[in-house]
């Protein structure tokens, strides 16, 4: 399973200091294993899908270009808040501390702006998902409201669920172990309860970007407006078969196929016949 959503191998704590394919002997295990790891993980088709979030680039929308709108009412934002506060204030103490929250917030955001220092965290393994798919899981949070982003949020969230329900059942299983054996060798022959605690950092949750998400968000009356041709493309729901969309369709199948065997009922909370907005 966390192979299928997306565990990074990098990420993973050894299990009594090697691989925990090791602890499978039967030949069908292995197998199973090996294709959970070559196929396409649940990620990697949330990574393809976002990156067709319409308003990202210009030649999309050429009067909409989302990213450059957004990197304007972040500045704007910041200047109101904390930099006119900090030139403003008298006191040198004070004057420090705003000095500091400024820079504070002007580096969080400039971190993101461009793909070459947003791409520093991936390679840290502080980022999951590419910086095109950021820019669209970003603009769906920003305007979830719309018609036509109204699903895909609600899936992102479903997508924090899933990570948030695996980390619970983690930490359940800790206690549980903590409270049974102590410190002792786990029955496995792992470190038992230092193992497992080890497993609810977030090295092992697949969507900690959807989660780190909300240190991006900026106050509604910040938030670029639509241009009448953007408003109008994302008040409908596209659920079109066009030949063009069909790489994505076979995505959104697939994504539908792998959240934990979830029908799209049960992933979007809408009637088994409705299909995943498709981005085109």
């Amino acid at each position: 399973m966390e192979n299928k959503l997306g565990v990074k191998e990098e990420n993973r704590v050894k299990y009594n200091q090697q691989h925990y394919m090791r602890v499978f002997n039967d030949e069908e295990s292995k197998q199973m294993l090996a294709d959970s790891i070559t196929s396409p993980p649940l990620l990697t088709l949330l990574e393809k899908w976002l990156e067709r979030t319409p308003g990202l680039t210009d030649h999309e929308r050429a009067d909409f270009n989302f990213w450059e709108r957004y990197k304007t009412a972040v500045y704007q934002w910041i200047e109101n808040d904390w930099h006119t506060p900090y030139m403003e204030e008298t006191d040198p103490k004070q004057k420090e501390i705003l000095l500091a929250e400024y820079n504070k917030q002007k580096d969080s955001f400039e971190s993101v702006f461009t793909a070459e220092k947003y791409n520093v965290y991936v390679e840290r393994g502080e980022r999951r998902i590419n910086h095109k798919a950021f820019q669209g899981a970003l603009m769906i949070s920003l305007y979830r409201d719309e018609p036509r982003f109204n699903q895909p949020f609600q899936m992102l969230t479903l997508l924090m669920d899933i990570d948030s329900l695996i980390t619970k059942w983690r930490y359940n299983h800790v206690m549980m172990v903590q409270r049974m054996i102590g410190s002792k060798i786990g029955t496995g022959g792992s470190s038992g309860y230092h193992y497992l605690r080890s497993t609810i950092s977030d090295r092992y949750k697949v969507f900690v970007d959807l989660f780190n998400l909300s240190t991006f968000l900026i106050p509604r009356q910040y938030i670029p407006p639509l241009t009448r041709s953007m408003k109008r493309t994302l008040s409908t729901v596209s659920t079109s078969r066009l030949p063009e969309t069909d790489e994505l369709s076979d995505v959104t199948d697939q994504l539908e196929k792998q959240t934990l065997g979830s029908s799209p009922r049960q992933m979007t909370g809408t009637s088994p016949h409705t299909r995943p907005v498709f981005f085109t």
